[in-house]
């Protein structure tokens, strides 16, 4: 198995690409370990300056963020009857979340090849574009390893990305509109 012929696999939507992935608790622990590390190291560069609120703020929901759509899925996949698939799919979800910072720098790259003025205006249509290939991507996997209908898969897609923005931006939202300091 290479985990990086997987990632471009899938990135690709090639579903032999799944085959790279396991489908254990250990490759489920080393999908989620790189995940887990880059916002801990931001946490923990914030307590370096003294930033408590803000640390433990990102912290926790950049956890959320990684976790609901895991417990979200796994439950959808019990109730559809294809949990047996689900760790595999999971494994691949986690995984191929690099794809999407790998595509942002190589559109980044190819217009700075080709002359594109990269301006907040472009990054940010970018980082659009990169967001609804997330999407694709998440729907791509859930047709794909777990087998679901397209409609189940819409279904996924929209419980595991709704949820998941609602649970990390609500209470950021929330507290602006009540005033609350770290708001």
């Amino acid at each position: 198995m290479s985990i990086l012929r997987g990632i471009i696999r899938i990135a690709r939507f090639r579903a032999d690409g799944l085959a790279q992935f396991g489908d254990t608790i250990q490759a489920m622990s080393s999908s989620l370990a790189p995940l887990v590390a880059f916002p801990l190291v931001g946490a923990l560069l914030e307590i370096g300056q003294g930033n408590w609120v803000i640390a433990v703020s990102d912290l926790l929901a950049s956890l959320v963020a990684l976790l609901a759509p895991l417990v979200i899925s796994e439950t959808l996949a019990r109730f559809w009857g294809v949990r047996a698939a689900w760790m595999r799919y999971a494994v691949a979800s986690n995984w191929a979340q690099w794809a999407m910072p790998m595509a942002l720098l190589a559109a980044l790259f190819v217009m700075g090849r080709v002359g594109v003025a990269v301006t907040p205006a472009v990054i940010g249509a970018g980082a659009i574009g990169v967001v609804l290939y997330g999407v694709a991507l998440h729907w791509f996997l859930a047709r794909a390893a777990l087998g679901l209908s397209r409609l189940r898969a819409v279904l996924m897609v929209l419980a595991c990305d709704v949820t998941t923005v609602l649970l990390v931006l609500g209470p950021r939202l929330l507290a602006l509109h009540l005033g609350a300091p770290g708001g």
